[in-house]
């Protein structure tokens, strides 16, 4: 028997008005990355998009309608979302879907749904309970590998390694390293306070991937949730890639904590 389809919410990527822009000319686009989409899909998901609240709906109206939150990739957090100002002018980021997204993941604390952050995501999640970020891990890092090279973009990797303990080192078997892709020049500096790291790049430290840890939260409304991220895109790791960890006991633990609320 096949697992029940649930519905994900998709928080958007962002094109704003563009007066320049050949198509939709002057008008804000928001959209999924299909890679994404197709990741979801394939363990029975199906994606769904969600808009900016307006119109008389808030956030929580939106995700009523979800079953859990997934934060995409994209551009980056502006740096006022987390109290500091762009140290230079291209680092600005988007704080219109900062806080846009924040909003998301207040409303799914309160109603106990899933949170997956993905790269941005994993920062945003970071930043929405309390933490901050570097505004560009190579100028602010001292001796930091190189985690994002447009060139090759996600044919760039580089090893992880997984904190004793970790969870997210269970669904890939106990194993204590891996392979992954970077795509991405923001990264986690303060770690929000409720939140624990599961793994790290090895020769800079950058951090990996955290989760939510209610035993270091008095908020009431963490308590039980399930909130992860990864600063790696699994989405765009082929299967048959042994080398790179492989995308879906991600995704899978994902959905199991979405369908175990909804049974």
């Amino acid at each position: 028997m096949s697992d029940p389809v649930v519905r994900i919410g998709f928080s958007a990527c962002f094109m704003h008005a563009d007066p320049e822009r050949a198509l939709f000319k002057g008008k804000t686009l928001l959209y999924m990355e299909n890679s994404m989409a197709r990741w979801a899909m394939r363990n029975r998901a199906i994606p769904v998009l969600l808009p900016l609240a307006a119109d008389g709906f808030k956030p929580a109206e939106l995700v009523d309608g979800i079953d859990g939150l997934l934060l995409q990739g994209g551009s980056d957090v502006c740096p006022r979302t987390y109290g500091e100002e762009p140290l230079k002018a291209e680092w600005g980021g988007d704080e219109i879907r900062d806080l846009y997204e924040i909003a998301l993941v207040e409303a799914c604390l309160e109603q106990d749904k899933p949170i997956l952050g993905i790269c941005r995501g994993c920062q945003v999640l970071n930043v929405s309970l309390g933490g901050t970020l570097y505004q560009d891990i190579s100028t602010q890092v001292e001796k930091s590998l190189v985690h994002r090279d447009w060139d090759v973009y996600e044919d760039l990797h580089h090893e992880l390694v997984f904190e004793p303990g970790a969870g997210l080192s269970d669904l890939y078997g106990g194993r204590e390293t891996g392979r992954i892709n970077s795509i991405h020049h923001q990264g986690i500096k303060d770690l929000a306070g409720c939140l624990r790291v599961e793994a790290r790049s090895p020769e800079d430290g950058i951090i990996e991937a955290v989760v939510l840890d209610d035993s270091l939260s008095l908020d009431p409304k963490h308590k039980g949730r399930y909130v992860r991220g990864v600063q790696w895109h699994p989405e765009f790791i082929e299967k048959k890639d042994e080398t790179l960890l492989d995308p879906d006991p991600l995704m899978k633990d994902f959905l199991s904590q979405v369908r175990g609320r909804r049974a």
